[in-house]
């Protein structure tokens, strides 16, 4: 929200909100198979006290079609015909996942899912170097505060996994949030070595398993 008389959020709030939300969908995500299905930043409802819940975890299931409520939430394979003339797709976690890593890049960018000049703003910050994600990408009300710069970038990686194309190459909704609880927790204390580490790790090496093993997840 961008309107007159509103208070910018913190940065400190964007990342306690992004790590709560991860939370509760890995808390979803628990039992096999079972999913969110209509996640969108309007579902990620924050209290007077800052803290995050997500809402409407069984709408999908009133509506006997699980999707994201508009396209630039969904995952890719869910918008490929894969020659089924039902037009139904196979909805998973991973589907969550990569609508959460929208969810993300909003945070970071203070911009909507729809982005601008008719691109999506996954597509946009996908078409933006690493280099330029400073002044190109993160909301220019959070820059000035180099440590905070640190911590927005590895939340950028995070994101940038959750919206990878293929479902195999996005992480589980638990390592998701384990990765953005090591980013709160460790970036001011030691520059985020041990989260640039964990990043490294999982592009070697993007099983649920490996990624797991390193953040000490079971």
């Amino acid at each position: 929200n961008r309107g007159p008389g509103r208070t910018p959020l913190s940065w400190s709030s964007r990342l306690k909100i992004a790590s709560e939300a991860a939370q509760g969908l890995a808390f979803i995500h628990k039992k096999d198979k079972i999913f969110h299905g209509y996640l969108s930043s309007s579902n990620i409802l924050v209290d007077q006290q800052g803290n995050a819940r997500i809402s409407e975890p069984g709408l999908h299931q009133v509506l006997h079609s699980p999707s994201s409520p508009n396209d630039d939430y969904k995952a890719p394979e869910l918008m490929l015909n894969n020659g089924d003339d039902t037009g139904l797709k196979k909805y998973t976690q991973k589907c969550d996942v990569y609508s959460f890593g929208v969810i993300l890049l909003e945070i970071l960018s203070g911009k909507t899912a729809s982005g601008e000049s008719g691109m999506s703003l996954v597509r946009w910050v996908q078409s933006v170097g690493k280099e330029e994600w400073g002044w190109e990408v993160f909301d220019f009300e959070m820059l000035g505060d180099k440590v905070m710069e640190g911590e927005m970038v590895g939340l950028m990686q995070v994101a940038l996994l959750c919206v990878a194309t293929l479902p195999k190459d996005r992480p589980k909704m638990s390592v998701v949030h384990g990765m953005i609880e090591d980013i709160r927790g460790q970036g001011r204390r030691n520059g985020g070595n041990r989260m640039v580490s964990i990043l490294n790790d999982f592009s070697s090496d993007s099983s649920p398993s490996h990624s797991e093993r390193n953040l000490g997840l079971r």
